[in-house]
């Protein structure tokens, strides 16, 4: 049975807790955070939603998990040309290294929101860890909604998009990684942990 596709639903409920009028909707998504390699990439894409109404995003557009890697490729242009903006932060290895994959997460995220260059309403992020709040209310300026969502990349337009420009861009980031240390096969495993990458780390140790 195919799954329901996902909706902005959620994106324009967001929208109206926020406001009458014009309101910005970001939706994130993180990839990478179970890896045994490579950064973390958080993927952001806002929308425009007033009174309710809002653009589409393309058609196909799901879970990047759902998808392969050639339809997530082609629906990157679609997305961000349907969308207000979209954006992807990065922390690197070393990052994650030195404060934990959970602060590491934060950075990534923060850096997304930066890299869309427009101020949001409201934020709608994957799972059930906020990593967000702490750090916008930290600011002096007045912090947007965050509203957390279990499978928000299944069931939320907006962050299934998320992922997936996230998802595109930490794979080639991973394929150009592995042109420099072929030996981990991260071209096709991405730095998680397959047998092939497993047997390098316990034959040459980790990079």
């Amino acid at each position: 049975m195919t799954a329901p596709a996902p909706t902005l639903d959620l994106e324009r409920e967001l929208a109206r807790r926020a406001g009458p009028g014009r309101r910005v909707v970001v939706g994130l998504d993180e990839v990478g955070r179970g890896a045994l390699a490579g950064p973390v990439a958080v993927g952001a894409v806002a929308l425009e939603i007033t009174d309710g109404e809002v653009a589409p995003l393309p058609d196909g557009v799901r879970d990047s998990k759902k998808l392969t890697a050639r339809r997530r490729e082609a629906l990157v242009d679609p997305i961000r040309e349907s969308a207000l903006a979209g954006a992807v932060g990065w922390a690197e290895a070393s990052e994650i290294d030195e404060i934990g994959i959970m602060a590491a997460l934060t950075r990534a995220a923060l850096r997304a929101l930066e890299g869309l260059g427009i101020e949001a309403d409201a934020l709608l992020l994957d799972g059930d860890a906020d990593v967000l709040t702490s750090a916008l209310t930290a600011a002096e300026r007045p912090a947007p909604l965050v509203q957390l969502r279990v499978a928000a990349d299944r069931d939320c337009a907006s962050v299934s998009a998320a992922s997936i420009l996230a998802k595109v861009a930490r794979d080639a980031r991973m394929i150009e990684l592995d042109a420099e240390v072929p030996e981990y096969g991260w071209a096709s495993n991405k730095g998680y942990g397959a047998a092939v990458h497993r047997a390098a780390i316990d034959r040459i140790g980790v990079h």
